[in-house]
């Protein structure tokens, strides 16, 4: 969507309303961040498609939105759990195709102008494809209803925390690449570990694959891009995984955290030097840190 038709758009949404509706307000110019009763951790009720336009559910998604950065998690319903494997290895190339077919998720930063999010996907399980941009309106307390710009889908969301505004996102980059993205809301996160190397640009992993003959080894590169969701303390472990591209991560706890520490002004910082390491946000006091990351 170019600038202008992004102004046009905004400025309609703006207009007084004669029907004595509640006006949308802006925020202000300096202030892009996610609305409040945007932030929190959410999960997918149902989507519409103008294919498709009885209400469904085909993917079971969860999505973290703080302030500035977002993760979302996003599974097929009816992916067979591979419950016998523990790696690539451990799968035959029916199974490396069902991967193929996942949504798998994206995290990134959001930027907000009144009720228009655009997400950056800065890792995504998919081949990226153009801007992820909606129109949100906010229905009730605990629901929100996302738009297509051009009415192409709409999707119901429905709040299952505020995070009691408690939100950390920690990222590591290299140069413009980012390779690593941790995303918490409350008891909620998602983290997010890049391929190797970026997908060329294509439709999907599955177009990739039928469009170019791909060998069994560059197939697995490019699965290896793990997105999962999971819970802090509400699990049976700490940071359990509930759902995650690479099925043999679920069930287990994140091994992220273990190489994270609480420094003394109360930030969290690697046990090792890592180049590229930054925290785009954090509203956790010093006390909780140490909760999550013990010495």
């Amino acid at each position: 969507m170019t600038a202008l038709t992004r102004r046009n758009y905004l400025a309609s949404l703006l207009t007084l309303s004669t029907a004595g509706a509640t006006t949308l307000k802006p925020l202000p110019s300096d202030d892009r961040t996610a609305p409040t009763w945007f932030r929190g951790a959410w999960k997918l009720e149902w989507a519409k498609t103008k294919e498709n336009s009885t209400p469904h559910l085909q993917s079971i998604v969860r999505d973290l939105q703080t302030p500035t950065v977002f993760g979302s998690v996003r599974i097929p319903v009816d992916r067979p759990s591979l419950s016998g494997a523990a790696s690539f290895a451990d799968l035959d190339d029916g199974q490396l195709a069902i991967l193929l077919r996942q949504r798998g998720g994206f995290v990134g930063t959001a930027t907000f102008e009144g009720n228009l999010a655009v997400w950056n996907h800065e890792i995504d399980f998919q081949p990226i494809n153009g801007e992820d941009t909606a129109h949100l309106e906010h229905l009730s307390p605990s629901s929100v209803l996302e738009k297509g710009l051009d009415d192409s889908f709409s999707e119901l969301w429905w709040l299952m925390s505020s995070g009691d505004a408690k939100y950390l996102g920690i990222k590591i980059t290299d140069g413009r690449r980012t390779q690593r993205m941790l995303v918490i809301v409350g008891d909620h996160f998602v983290y997010a570990r890049n391929r190797a190397h970026d997908l060329p640009n294509a439709k999907s992993l599955t177009a990739l694959v039928s469009e170019s003959s791909k060998t069994r080894a560059q197939i697995i590169e490019m699965l290896d891009c793990e997105l999962s969701y999971g819970t802090l303390r509400s699990g049976r472990l700490p940071w359990e995984i509930r759902f995650s591209t690479l099925p043999w991560r679920e069930g287990r706890s994140l091994n992220f955290p273990n190489e994270i520490k609480v420094d003394p002004h109360g930030l969290p910082i690697p046990r090792i030097p890592t180049k590229g390491w930054s925290v785009p946000i954090n509203t956790f006091v010093h006390d909780d840190l140490n909760a999550l990351f013990p010495r």
